[in-house]
């Protein structure tokens, strides 16, 4: 190993000390703008990525770091875990972030860590109610789904569709929440208000992985194991609708996930889908105008892309390789740095917009769509 790798790779140990001995508590964080919140490690457990803690960058001024806030989510050893997830609400001013063994809860106006609580199987990338009042947090890999109080992290309910859970997205409106596991071709849809699963869509060809839905609730749109591409599905019928392959580039190995395509996400407007490709470093963009989706470009990262996330107003595309991308243009427009200014990279993060120095607006994971 070089000095350099290892300089990048444990530098998190001095900088978390760093802030332990100048942040004092809980004192006020004033801004206004849009800011880009990113969780770290967010690439399995890999440190050299931006180390350890939640880093906050200012979209409005070139997306310069403006400060990392310390966080938890260590191992019996002091190691950082592999963080699974992030969500927040500007109703409540809460930020959350998953990691494989605990939900830590953050105050946005402060930065301070209020609680952090462990659950039965672990925890995995979870999502929230409109309201900001309850999560949906599946296990690791595990068979439930907690139902979780947002105040406090208490478990109110669990959902049990066996299927290794993983991913989650509750509709916009607040309705259904939405469960995809690892182990299962089947999408389950849960009744928030009940909450218990209700019924299923697919199947898909094989299990899903990271997935996105339309505003109306009328699509979903999934990666699945083995797929350089995506299927979509009918959210209302529950029937499998399409099956889109990515032309013109090699299906090869990846590094990371075990399928071609680990990341999905819809514009705003619904009219473009962005597809990740590992093996070939690409990102690809599908028009959905269409009966059909055309796939009409694809853009090359820096790395192997394994999530896409987008700017609440749709005009920025992020990534999990750390490039920030200009959705009508397509062009690298800035580049995720830490301190020292060495890459970036994170599959949990999402845009915090603050007014008068309080959060008005916090957007989702899972680039869902903006039409209603």
């Amino acid at each position: 190993m070089t000095t350099l790798y290892l300089l990048r790779r444990y530098s998190w140990v001095i900088l978390s000390a760093m802030i332990a001995a100048t942040s004092g508590g809980a004192t006020p964080v004033p801004q206004n703008g849009r800011f880009l919140y990113v969780a770290t490690p967010g690439i399995r457990d890999y440190l050299e990525y931006g180390g350890h803690g939640v880093l906050v960058y200012d979209i409005d001024h070139g997306h310069r770091l403006v400060r990392r806030i310390a966080s938890a989510g260590v191992d019996e050893k002091g190691k950082p875990l592999n963080v699974k997830g992030i969500c927040a609400s500007a109703a409540t001013g809460r930020l959350y972030v998953s990691t494989l063994r605990t939900l830590m809860c953050f105050d946005l106006l402060t930065d301070k860590l209020l609680w952090e609580k462990t659950y039965e199987g672990g925890c995995d990338r979870m999502s929230m109610t409109p309201d900001g009042k309850t999560i949906y947090l599946p296990s690791f890999e595990g068979e439930n789904w907690h139902v979780i109080d947002a105040a406090d992290g208490r478990v109110l309910a669990t959902i049990t569709p066996r299927s290794r859970a993983h991913n989650t997205i509750v509709s916009p409106d607040g309705s259904e929440a939405y469960l995809a596991g690892l182990g299962s071709p089947w999408l389950t849809v849960a009744t928030v208000k009940t909450p218990t699963a209700t019924r299923t869509v697919g199947p898909f060809s094989a299990p899903i992985r990271p997935f996105t839905i339309d505003g109306r609730k009328t699509r979903v749109y999934v990666n699945v194991n083995d797929l350089l591409g995506f299927e979509i599905g009918d959210l209302q019928t529950g029937k499998l609708l399409q099956r889109v392959e990515v032309t013109g580039f090699e299906r090869g190995a990846v590094k990371r996930h075990g399928c071609p395509s680990h990341g999905i996400a819809l514009t705003r407007d619904e009219k473009e889908l962005w597809l990740a490709d590992g093996h070939n470093c690409r990102l690809h963009i599908f028009d959905l105008t269409g009966d059909k989706p055309k796939q009409v470009q694809s853009i090359s990262v820096r790395d192997q892309p394994g999530w896409i996330t987008f700017s609440i107003d749709g005009r920025l595309v992020y990534p999990s390789t750390g490039e920030v991308i200009d959705a009508r243009t397509r062009k690298i427009v800035a580049t995720l740095q830490d301190e020292n200014g060495a890459p970036v990279q994170s599959e949990k993060l999402l845009e915090i917009d603050f007014k008068d120095g309080r959060p008005v607006a916090a957007g989702d994971q899972f680039a869902i769509g903006g039409m209603r």
